[in-house]
């Protein structure tokens, strides 16, 4: 996901339905994917819930109802959405949103075993990490 693969279409249209609570999106190659906003909050490319190496990832937790409250572009390779529960570090590629839109049902089995093995349901609240960093990222920080 580091850069923007110049094998991945291109969207032609993007749709934010804040009712339905989906990311619409057609590529120029004809592929339409109507994306929920719970599976990009979960899967969200940032350091915030991917950790900084394998094994360091952040099970997301309650985010069923999460809704996109801004949406920002990033050059001409990807789009920056703002979450309803403050969350905004993650910056979402093309070729990262036709990942999930084509991977859509595969990734919501991975999500529901690793729901399954650390004892969670989708809904439970998220639990604040326990390490001592103050939150943040520092190495993130700009």
């Amino acid at each position: 996901m580091a850069g923007l693969n110049t094998q991945t279409p291109h969207p032609e249209a993007l749709t934010v339905h804040s009712q339905s609570r989906v990311l619409e999106i057609a590529f120029s190659d004809g592929a339409h994917f109507r994306i929920p906003f719970e599976l990009m909050r979960i899967y969200s490319p940032s350091a915030e819930v991917r950790g900084h190496g394998p094994g360091q990832e952040v099970l997301q937790t309650g985010k069923r109802e999460v809704g996109i409250v801004a949406l920002e572009p990033v050059g001409n390779y990807a789009v920056q959405p703002t979450f309803s529960d403050g969350h905004e570090s993650g910056i979402f590629s093309w070729d990262y949103l036709y990942f999930l839109g084509a991977n859509e049902a595969d990734l919501w089995a991975e999500y529901e075993e690793r729901l399954q093995a650390a004892g969670v349901s989708r809904d439970a609240p998220m639990v604040a990490a326990s390490s001592g960093g103050g939150g943040g990222c520092a190495s993130h920080k700009h």
